[in-house]
C-alpha cells in the first residue's frame, strides 16, 4: 500500500471511531430495560392471545429466539435448516453486558452439512470475556487462484471436511478495553475434487499452491496461539444504534502443534462505528472495516485470507465462501438501517461492500483491484430486549455473483 493509500485509510479509520456518540458513556451496556415504542414479534403473539407481558428477567434469565435457516448463496447452492440464538445477563443488566450465544445446523443442495456454535460471554460486571468459534461441516468451496480479478471460469470444485475450534479469554483492564489470549486449530481433511475424474485437479490453485510450498495435498492443518485486545464502545454488541468497537488480534500458528503443518502469523484486525441519524438511533449508518495479513510463512490454501471467512461468515455478502483470497486482504462495508414500521417490529436495511486482496506472485498489491458488492433487506425484531432481528438479505456482486440470506442478527 503506498503512502497516499494508507494515510487515507488511518484518516477513515480516525473519523469512523471518533465521530461524536451523544448519550454514550464509558460504562453504559445493553439496557435491560428496552424503549417502550419498541415492539418484537412475541409482543404480537402474546397481543393475539390477549396474554400479559412477561416479567422483567434476573440475571441468569435465558431468552431463546429459534427460526428457520432458508435461502440460496453462491458457497452452499439452496440451503435449508435451523438456526437458535440464547442470551442472558450473567449479572446486574445496568454493569454487565450481554451474553450472545448462536448455533445453526443446515444442508444444503451442494451436499453440505454445517453445524456450526459461536458465542461472547461477559461475566458479572465485564470482567471476563470468553469468546468461542466453533465449526464441524462436510462442506465444499469453488476454489481460485490468488487475487481479486480472477475469472468465474477459473473455478475448480472441491469437496472437504472442516473443523474449527478457537477459545480465547480476555481480561478487562480498563474501562471498555479487555486484553487476553486464546488458543486456534483449524482443520481441513479429505480434500478432493468434487468431480473425482475432474482434469483440471491436478494443476488446480490448491494444488499448485500446496506442492510449491511443500505442504500435504491430502488435507492440512493449523494450530497456535493469539493475542487479543478488544476496546468496545457500543451500546449493545448484538444489534447497536452509537458508539464504536475496535479489536485486534495477532496469531501464531507452529509446525507440528496438533499436526500443524506449517508455521506461519497472521494480524487480524477490526472496526466498527455505528452513527445516529436521529436522536434514538432508529435511524443509522453502520461502519465495518477490517484488515487480514499473513505477516511471516506460508499459511495452508484454505486459512489464507479470503471472503466470507470472518467469525460469523457475514462479511462479502453476494460472494461465496474463498472466491477471492491472499496473502493479504482488506475489507470494508457500510450500511443503512432504518424502521419501516413506527414501531419497530420491521425494518429495512441497504448496504455496499468492496474487497480487495493481493498476490505476491504476480506482484498484485492490496486496492490494484477490487470486488465490490451491494444489496439490501428486511428485518424483523425477534426480541427487543436483545435487539435481536430476524434478517433477510439480497445481494450482488460482480461476474454475476449473487446471494439471497435469512439469518439470525444483524451482520455486524
Amino acid at each position: 500500500m503506498d503512502a497516499r493509500r494508507f494515510k487515507w485509510c488511518i484518516a477513515l479509520l480516525g473519523a469512523l471511531l471518533w465521530w461524536p456518540t451523544p448519550g454514550l458513556s464509558a460504562q453504559q451496556t445493553e439496557s435491560a430495560s428496552p424503549p417502550e415504542q419498541d415492539t418484537d414479534l412475541p409482543d404480537v403473539i402474546r397481543a393475539w392471545r390477549h396474554k400479559d407481558p412477561p416479567p422483567e428477567p434476573q440475571p441468569g434469565h435465558k431468552s431463546i429466539v429459534v427460526a428457520p435457516a432458508i435461502g440460496s448463496n453462491p458457497s452452499a447452492g439452496f440451503f435449508i435448516g435451523a438456526a437458535g440464538q440464547m442470551t442472558m445477563f450473567r449479572g446486574d443488566p445496568s454493569t454487565t453486558r450481554i451474553t450472545a450465544g448462536i448455533a445453526s445446523v443446515t444442508i444444503s443442495s451442494k451436499k453440505q452439512v454445517v453445524f456450526n456454535v459461536r458465542f461472547d460471554s461477559f461475566s458479572d460486571g465485564n470482567r471476563w470475556l470468553i469468546e468461542s468459534d466453533n465449526r464441524f461441516q462436510s462442506t465444499s468451496q469453488n476454489i481460485y487462484g490468488f487475487g481479486s480479478d480472477t475469472p468465474s471460469s477459473a473455478a475448480t470444485s472441491t469437496d472437504y471436511g472442516f473443523v474449527r475450534l478457537h477459545e480465547t479469554i480476555s481480561r478487562r483492564v480498563a474501562h471498555d478495553v479487555y486484553l487476553g489470549g486464546g488458543i486456534l486449530f483449524d482443520s481441513h481433511t479429505n480434500v478432493e475434487p468434487s468431480d473425482p475424474a475432474d482434469p483440471s485437479w491436478p494443476t488446480s490453485p490448491y494444488i499448485a499452491y500446496s506442492e510449491q510450498h511443500g505442504l500435504p495435498t491430502g488435507g492440512q492443518q493449523s494450530a497456535g496461539f493469539s493475542l487479543n485486545l478488544l476496546l468496545n464502545h457500543r451500546d449493545s454488541d448484538i444489534n447497536a444504534r452509537r458508539g464504536w468497537m475496535l479489536s485486534g488480534q495477532y496469531r501464531w500458528l507452529f509446525d507440528g502443534l496438533l499436526g500443524g503443518d506449517s508455521p506461519w502469523q497472521e494480524l487480524v484486525a477490526d472496526a466498527r462505528a455505528y452513527v445516529p441519524l436521529d436522536s434514538d438511533g432508529r435511524h443509522r449508518l453502520a461502519f465495518w472495516s477490517y484488515a487480514s495479513l499473513v505477516t511471516t510463512g506460508v499459511a495452508p490454501y484454505f486459512d489464507v485470507p479470503a471472503t466470507v471467512m470472518d467469525t460469523y461468515g457475514r462479511s462479502a455478502r453476494g460472494y461465496q465462501d474463498g472466491r477471492y483470497r491472499g496473502e493479504r486482504l482488506v475489507y470494508g462495508e457500510a450500511e443503512f438501517r432504518g424502521p419501516l414500521m413506527s414501531n419497530g417490529l420491521l425494518g429495512v436495511v441497504g448496504f455496499a461492500t468492496v474487497t480487495s486482496v493481493s498476490n505476491s506472485q504476480t506482484g498484485e498489491r492490496l486496492f490494484d483491484s477490487a470486488a465490490p458488492s451491494a444489496g439490501g433487506g428486511l428485518r424483523l425484531l425477534l426480541s427487543k430486549r436483545s435487539r435481536t432481528n430476524l434478517c433477510l438479505d439480497f445481494a450482488w456482486g460482480k461476474h454475476g455473483a449473487r446471494g439471497t440470506y435469512l439469518a439470525i442478527q444483524d451482520a455486524f
